[in-house]
């Protein structure tokens, strides 16, 4: 037996003897979590800068925080969230107790990515245990730092049965998708995403993909174009631009795209100082490989900024596009890296017609002072998210839904959404052995007078939902009671 598969054997048998299913064992163990994140925070940043040349301030703001958030939400509305939760009743059930029950889904599989190692693997987990499941953790193996502080440490902090952490390359990973899961929750790209789904598929296994894909952002020729470039410049150079929302290209009128750069360019110098390999601010392209396949993205292309790279320090500077062309190399793939392409549109309509005839992306970010322009852009296209007039920060917002549509993913998380995302929401419908009469509707012989009650239960009364509880009860008697009546006259009595 592969050690992958002896940690998911661990994990289901931990599972079994029902030990993560109380809510103080999840309470327990998220506040271990939030222990871990507060006693070796220096190992935890160290690990991320040796693999991503992060500030460690950089680290804590777009990973620690995030994760410190999450499990401060899940410890202070688990129980709530956990509840039972009433459900609507019909004419049929008003003496029944209808209600959904949250119950956890079994052994969960984790695969993080390497982008933020931290925050997009350990995020996951934190709903994973919040909603009562084992869960096994595959941190990306290209960050090797931060993979192995998650190996070393939270075994230390957790339930090491329950949560064990695996960690290897390509051959690691397929061992592990060789094994039965409940439900599986990877994050990274849609290649990887259709092997996933691949393999889950043989076992009838749900899944999460957080994917990715070309996140668009339109500029509007009359919104403030250097308070939206700022932005613009945040959301794209961040992590190097290794962020899969960041806004991969830019759509705007020829008439503001010189404005555009220029706006561009003095923020990158106002951001990270007019040699931004020497900011510590500024982080690297994650290897060499990436470093390739980036700088092979520029060929074709003309350069309005940047364009600086030193590939044995795995730097590409920020980098500015001009008139690219939509058949250009950088508008084939997501770039996930410092490039910025500008491609030119008339105007908004045909912004979203350039929108629409590609896949659906993560993020769709609009920059305009129109409310109108807002909502068409929201109403006429399709993305995971759409954010105007700033970037990225949909991921910080808890109450919001997390998640791609079509190739940029399926399912959701953060916050509430995890927990439910990593839970099965269970119908249950408890019923009283008596009043037998309201049953006989459905029971054979079916008559046409029967059928005429179903339609009526089925069908009309659907619309008496403004009626008091009162009012209802009194009016389900009075049925119950001209059934029971037709019954009996139908030679059927219930004892």
């Amino acid at each position: 037996m592969s050690r992958q598969q002896q940690a998911v054997v661990r994990a289901r048998k931990a599972f079994e003897t029902g030990r993560s299913r109380p809510l103080e064992y999840r309470i327990h163990q998220l506040k271990n979590l939030q222990r871990l994140l507060n006693e070796r925070r220096k190992e935890i940043v160290d690990a991320l800068k040796k693999d991503l040349k992060r500030s460690d301030e950089s680290s804590q703001l777009f990973e620690l925080v995030t994760v410190e958030a999450e499990i401060n939400l899940m410890l202070k509305n688990l129980k709530e969230w956990a509840s039972a939760r009433p459900a609507s009743k019909t004419l049929v059930t008003l003496a029944d107790t209808v209600y959904i029950q949250p119950e956890p889904l079994g052994v969960v599989l984790i695969i993080g990515a390497w982008n933020y190692p931290w925050a997009v693997t350990i995020q996951p987990l934190i709903g994973a245990i919040a909603a009562g499941n084992a869960a096994v953790v595959k941190p990306s193996e290209v960050c090797v730092h931060t993979a192995k502080v998650m190996e070393e440490l939270l075994p230390v902090y957790l339930d090491k049965e329950l949560y064990p952490v695996v960690t290897g390359g390509v051959p690691e990973t397929q061992e592990l998708l060789r094994q039965k899961y409940d439900h599986i929750f990877y994050t990274g790209n849609s290649t990887v995403g259709k092997i996933i789904m691949e393999a889950a598929a043989k076992h009838l296994t749900p899944v999460t993909l957080e994917l990715g894909g070309k996140s668009p952002c339109y500029i509007d020729k009359n919104c403030d174009i250097s308070m939206a470039c700022r932005r613009i410049t945040w959301g794209k150079y961040s992590n190097c631009g290794q962020t899969c929302i960041a806004p991969d290209y830019i759509l705007c009128e020829p008439s503001i795209q010189d404005r555009v750069i220029e706006e561009v360019k003095k923020s990158i110098k106002e951001f990270y100082t007019d040699n931004p390999k020497t900011c510590p601010d500024y982080a690297r392209i994650i290897n060499q490989r990436h470093f390739k396949r980036i700088m092979n993205m520029m060929e074709g292309s003309k350069i309005a900024v940047g364009g600086d790279n030193d590939e044995s320090d795995c730097y590409i500077a920020p980098t500015v596009l001009r008139d690219v062309k939509p058949e250009a190399k950088v508008m084939q793939d997501e770039i996930f890296g410092p490039l910025l392409p500008i491609v030119l549109v008339s105007g908004l309509d045909e912004a979203i017609t350039f929108i629409n005839k590609r896949e659906k992306p993560l993020a769709l970010y609009i920059f305009a002072q129109d409310d109108k322009m807002i909502k068409k852009m929201r109403d006429q296209t399709s993305s995971g998210g759409l954010v105007a007039n700033d970037c990225l920060q949909h991921f910080a917002i808890s109450s919001l839904p997390f998640g791609g549509v079509g190739n940029s993913g399926m399912g959701a998380y953060h916050g509430k959404f995890s927990f439910d995302q990593l839970s099965h929401l269970r119908g249950c419908l408890i019923k009283k052995l008596n009043n037998e009469a309201m049953n006989s509707m459905r029971y054979p012989p079916h008559t046409p007078k029967k059928l005429d009650w179903v339609r009526f239960f089925v069908l009309k009364a659907t619309g008496m939902g403004w009626m008091k509880p009162v009012m209802l009860l009194a009016l389900l008697a009075m049925v119950t009671a001209v059934v029971l009546q037709m019954s009996d006259v139908a030679g059927f009595t219930y004892e």
